[in-house]
């Protein structure tokens, strides 16, 4: 699917998380897929900072993550790979670069010239009040039975808004974090990939775009249930000119899973205008609807109906650690509702 992009570039620092440890754990025994290790997101865009932070009671493999990069149509605080689980063991050692295809060139997508902006302090550590209390207790349906999917084996990629779900900078706590709450409503074991900046086709330098890194996880063996949480920076690379559409690259995603469940995370942002723009979102969430009317596997949290505009930082499109610790817990419970242990969920949209 050839095109081209000429996009706005901005990178925008992790508001003072300075080296926050993103949670890196792969699982044990002879899991098929791939098993990413992390990197920590540095405090400047352009940095490489490699690490490897410790999860109580899970355990961790090694791979590869990229650095924090401006590049193409990335409106991104951070870049970070890594895999989660619920084994026993070691954390990982942080890798150099992103694998294998790292600058797909299939869409002819250009970088373009980057600019700087700080967040503020909005997203440090410790402003989750409530939130940050300690762990949640177990999923809850309304009628009080606990929430659990069928899903046992799950691939989460995604963009910066991901990256904030498995740091420690943002979430100290490791039960609020993304790997803890799949394990809480039945997942086994996680591999999740997040990485600032990306979309499904453009790629940042020494970066993986979410469409190659789906087929990485399914050339490597993955054989379970997809959650994809991108967008954001994919219809804001549509707004300023790429000839590949809205429902092209989601078209072209889905054709990895090959019929799996898929469960696509919507996209919100507060901003009034430009390439992020909250218009650009919602032209995004309406071919995710289209979508689901083609791809019977697919299911759809509708984030942007229950994301509340105080979990947003400045910027309107990063999110506090009360927005992150919620988007984990609430996109978790969405996975076992799109995805129930028994039944079947009804309808495209989950909230």
């Amino acid at each position: 699917m050839p095109g081209a992009v000429t996009a706005v570039a901005l990178a925008l620092v992790i508001g003072a998380l300075g080296a926050a440890g993103l949670v890196s754990a792969a699982s044990t025994g002879a899991q098929p897929g791939p098993r990413p290790a992390q990197q920590d997101a540095g405090p400047q865009a352009g940095g490489q900072v490699a690490g490897a932070a410790r999860r109580a009671g899970a355990g961790s493999g090694q791979a590869s993550g990229s650095g924090l990069q401006a590049g193409a149509g990335s409106r991104a605080d951070s870049a970070a790979s890594m895999g989660t689980g619920s084994g026993a063991g070691q954390t990982g050692r942080a890798g150099a670069g992103s694998g294998p295809g790292a600058a797909r060139g299939g869409h002819g997508a250009k970088a373009a010239a980057s600019r700087d902006g700080a967040t503020g302090g909005s997203g440090q550590a410790g402003a989750a009040g409530g939130d940050q209390a300690g762990a949640k207790p177990a999923a809850r349906a309304a009628g009080g039975r606990r929430l659990r999917t069928s899903c046992r084996a799950v691939a989460h990629i995604g963009d910066s808004t991901s990256v904030g779900m498995v740091s420690a900078g943002y979430l100290p706590n490791p039960a609020q974090r993304l790997a803890a709450q799949y394990a809480d409503v039945g997942v086994r074991h996680a591999w999740i990939n997040a990485s600032g900046g990306r979309s499904m086709v453009e790629v940042l330098p020494g970066q993986v775009n979410g469409y190659d890194v789906a087929r990485q996880m399914a050339a490597a063996g993955f054989r379970g249930c997809w959650v994809i949480a991108l967008g954001t920076n994919d219809t804001a690379n549509v707004s300023v000119g790429s000839n590949v559409g809205r429902l092209a690259r989601i078209q072209e995603l889905l054709s990895v899973a090959h019929g799996a469940p898929v469960l696509w995370v919507n996209v919100k942002t507060l901003d009034p205008s430009g390439a992020w723009a909250e218009t650009n979102m919602q032209l995004w969430n309406d071919a995710l609807i289209q979508a689901c009317r083609q791809y019977p596997n697919l299911r759809v949290f509708d984030w942007a109906a229950v994301a509340h505009d105080g979990w947003f930082i400045s910027d309107g499109i990063h999110y506090t650690s009360a927005g992150y610790a919620a988007r984990a817990r609430l996109t978790a419970r969405a996975l076992a509702r799109a995805f129930p242990s028994t039944g079947s969920s009804a309808g495209c949209l989950i909230r």
